[in-house]
């Protein structure tokens, strides 16, 4: 298996970062509740705001001590996407420079997720 600390070391410390923050300005309530409550989340916004950010603290964890890195990887993924489809697409590809919020800070999170997941690459049974 490839050694995969850097990467995992790396994406902890950015989940970390995004989520820790929103926990003390109010941040995860205030997107519970001005987005995720006005794109049809409601009355349940909040909630899924914090769960959100949880599973990044959890996922954090599990990357730094290498365990149950492929469930915790599919979980970020999947909310990493959902990021993209509904907050980052209409805003482009470019985080900065080119534009602003967009998509490809999540890419580049979702490519180092799956290299850390298959670190000798994907083989067939692997996906199956």
């Amino acid at each position: 298996m490839g050694n995969t600390l850097i990467l995992r070391t790396a994406v902890a410390i950015i989940l970390v970062m995004h989520s820790v923050l929103g926990m003390f300005n109010n941040g995860i309530n205030d997107f519970g509740n001005f987005y995720l409550n006005t794109v049809g989340f409601a009355p349940f916004g909040v909630l899924i705001a914090w769960l959100i950010k949880l599973s990044h603290l959890a996922t954090a964890i599990l990357l730094l001590l290498n365990k149950y890195i492929k469930p915790a990887a599919i979980i970020t993924i999947f909310i990493l996407i959902a990021g993209i489809i509904m907050i980052h697409f209409q805003e482009g590809w470019f985080v900065v420079g080119g534009g602003r919020n967009g998509a490809e800070f999540n890419f580049l999170l979702i490519a180092v997720l799956l290299a850390i997941m298959f670190p000798n690459g994907i083989r067939k049974q692997e996906i199956v």
